[in-house]
């Protein structure tokens, strides 16, 4: 099982690692709580997000939930966490039904992007 899952792993990275990330227009900093609710576990979702977080630098977190949906923290600028956001919502290998996204609190002592296990 471990073999599988370190394959899953560097396909998730390889893929994250080839999207196009665009130049984006200086914005506000801000901080998105968001819960993405659908199939959203063992599919890669949590790699998929703390690469393309760390590729446009934003800090936070992610983490599964015990519903089978997954939870994240994401701070920087809004036009990048927006990226990330809609890229996770639009990733093939998952299935994202709703996406509940708020709006919170700045954390100005934070200084990476990590998965929470």
């Amino acid at each position: 099982m471990k073999i599988l899952k370190k394959l899953l792993n560097k396909y998730v990275i390889s893929h994250a690692n080839s999207i196009d990330i665009p130049d984006f227009p200086s914005s506000n900093l801000v901080r998105k709580k968001v819960v993405f609710i659908g199939e959203v576990q063992n599919v890669g979702f949590r790699m998929e997000m703390y690469t393309l977080a760390q590729r446009v630098n934003l800090t936070g977190w992610v983490k599964n939930l015990p519903d089978g949906n997954v939870e994240a923290e994401l701070q920087g600028e809004e036009a990048k966490v927006d990226f990330v956001i809609k890229s996770m919502k639009s990733l093939k290998r998952a299935n994202v039904e709703e996406c509940k996204i708020l709006n919170i609190h700045i954390s100005p002592r934070e200084k990476e992007f990590t998965i929470l296990w």
